[in-house]
């Protein structure tokens, strides 16, 4: 009898895909009217230019050639629409958020990895978590985390000091970037210390997993799990039989990804359960500790406690909130501080007038957190960054929930040589948003868009970009996104490299090596060095003990 379902299901199976698929390669679709890159490949299409590590010139290329609204091929003849148009990105992350929401293969994806958090939940449960949030991201919050990054930057300040001595030495950036990150989100985020940052080697095997994730799961390979294998496995509901295949899958990566993600989630539920022990305890200096911790997910759980029972979150969410953390704000910062220190050592006349407006503001070597935030020249600096080189380039992708049309502020040249200002969105089509795209798109920055250029922030912004009303809540730029899935933790990230620009540049100088590096486009943009293995991310830089430098 199960033969006889099995057969009759097959049967019925592979005509319905054979149908679908002659529909996307031969059918008509409201798309077909935007120009677009001719498909690369009738199974990829143009995706694994899209996401390829060296993306650069074809990304350049692409909005240079067919403008701010495109076709893009997808897998199997999929349509995608690509955009950086300004109107067009509002309707998507602001007017019209709740229609496009974020794919079901991305938010299956994320639960995967991340559990139930802000990253993989949508609509009144993630507006649920946001609002437990927001308070620990308020400028009040902002202001009692100063001490905490000083104290972590501190440490990493005095093991570069003993590394570097009072000479010179070629140190890779990138690895005590991403271990500072890390210890800052720890610290800070959760009240625990993942790396004392005293010697070369980070001893945490939640530090190692991190740093492995993302070179894991980028580029079109994860691309194409991401929009296929975890959207199918979520439709069946056998988590041991799910296990038992990704346990004998005979694939190397998929392998090494099982344990890294089983080491992330691990210790993220060893630091919950130990808060919760210490809520719990009888013992009244544990749990008076616990209730003046100052950490993220400490204020968070101390809230949820008392929180309503149709606003407090569960367990898994708590948990899946930590994992978010960290991936959120690791990589990225860690990213976002190597490209500013690569940029500085490249321009070294913004390298010394940077040092000198520090040093100028600090008292007794530090700055409070008002001095911090508004030095204009390190915010110059830190928002011209983030502007050309966003760690993340690609990964805002949205699904039409219904047939929408989609108004454009710069119209395209179509297919057929008219002109269109508006597109019919099919329910269904996946819609992707370009940061890199949006942030030096030049009908909005000038032709020197995709230079860096720090002084641009020093007076008054182009009239178009103002006039652009780009929805993204940093900046006029996409870097954070906008609308109501916008990165909850961008002000303390601007705060995390503020410190640690700032006591780095007074300690050290910072000079090129004779290595020559390139940096990775897809998922978080990383650091290698040419010639080297790319899929071993680091930075090698000449640090400077300062007392010498000025010598």
């Amino acid at each position: 009898m199960i033969s006889y379902f099995t057969k009759a299901f097959t049967l019925l199976l592979i005509p319905w895909l054979i149908w679908k698929l002659l529909g996307r390669f031969f059918g008509k679709s409201p798309l077909d009217v935007l120009p677009g890159p001719p498909s690369a490949s009738l199974l990829f299409g143009n995706i694994p230019k899209l996401y390829h590590s060296e993306g650069w010139d074809f990304h350049r290329e692409i909005f240079r050639k067919y403008g701010t609204t495109m076709q893009i091929k997808g897998a199997l003849g999929e349509r995608l629409l690509l955009t950086v148009d300004p109107k067009a990105l509002h309707h998507i992350f602001v007017k019209d958020q709740w229609v496009y929401e974020c794919s079901d293969a991305l938010m299956d994806r994320n639960n995967v990895y991340f559990g139930e958090g802000l990253l993989a939940t949508l609509n009144v449960q993630h507006r649920k978590q946001r609002k437990m949030l927001n308070p620990v991201f308020s400028i009040n919050h902002m202001r009692e985390m100063i001490p905490l990054f000083y104290e972590v930057t501190d440490r990493l300040k005095t093991v570069l000091k003993k590394k570097v001595g009072n000479g010179s030495k070629e140190i890779d950036v990138l690895h005590w970037m991403t271990r500072t990150a890390l210890e800052l989100i720890g610290q800070s985020g959760m009240g625990y210390s993942f790396d004392t940052l005293e010697d070369e080697n980070d001893y945490h095997p939640y530090s190692r997993s991190v740093k492995r994730f993302i070179s894991l799961t980028g580029g079109p390979v994860g691309f194409f799990a991401n929009q296929f294998a975890f959207h199918l496995a979520a439709r069946f509901s056998f988590p041991r039989l799910k296990r038992f295949i990704v346990e004998h899958i005979p694939i190397q990566r998929v392998q090494d990804l099982k344990v890294v993600v089983d080491t992330m989630q691990q210790t993220s539920v060893e630091i919950i359960r130990a808060k919760q022990e210490a809520m719990r305890s009888c013992d009244p200096l544990v749990a008076a500790e616990m209730q003046n911790k100052k950490d993220i997910i400490s204020i968070l759980m101390r809230a949820n406690a008392t929180a309503s029972e149709e606003d407090r979150l569960t367990d898994s969410e708590v948990i899946g909130q930590l994992l978010s953390l960290v991936f959120a704000g690791m990589d990225t910062t860690s990213s976002a501080l190597s490209r500013i220190l690569q940029l500085l050592a490249t321009h070294p006349h913004v390298q010394e007038k940077l040092r000198e407006e520090i040093k100028e503001s600090q008292i007794n070597g530090q700055l409070n957190y008002d001095h911090l935030v508004n030095l204009p020249y390190l915010d110059a600096i830190c928002r011209e960054t983030l502007r050309v080189y966003p760690p993340v380039n690609m990964s805002f992708l949205r699904t039409a929930r219904k047939d929408m049309i989609l108004p454009l502020a710069n119209p395209v040249t179509g297919a057929d040589g008219r002109e269109i200002s508006e597109v019919l969105v099919p329910k269904g089509t996946n819609v992707i948003a370009s940061a890199f795209g949006s942030n030096c798109n030049p009908d909005l920055w000038g032709p020197d868009s995709y230079e860096w250029k720090p002084e641009r922030w020093l007076s008054p912004l182009p009239e178009s970009v103002i006039e652009a009303h780009m929805p993204g809540i940093y900046s006029h730029l996409m870097t954070f996104m906008g609308g109501s899935r916008a990165c909850i933790g961008f002000k303390f990230s601007q705060l995390e490299m503020k410190v640690v620009l700032s006591v780095l540049l007074s300690t050290f100088k910072f000079s090129l090596s004779d290595k020559e590096i390139g940096w990775t486009m897809n998922g978080i943009a990383g650091p290698y060095v040419k010639g080297a293995d790319k899929t071993r991310p680091q930075l090698p830089m000449i640090m400077t003990a300062l007392e010498k430098a000025e010598s």
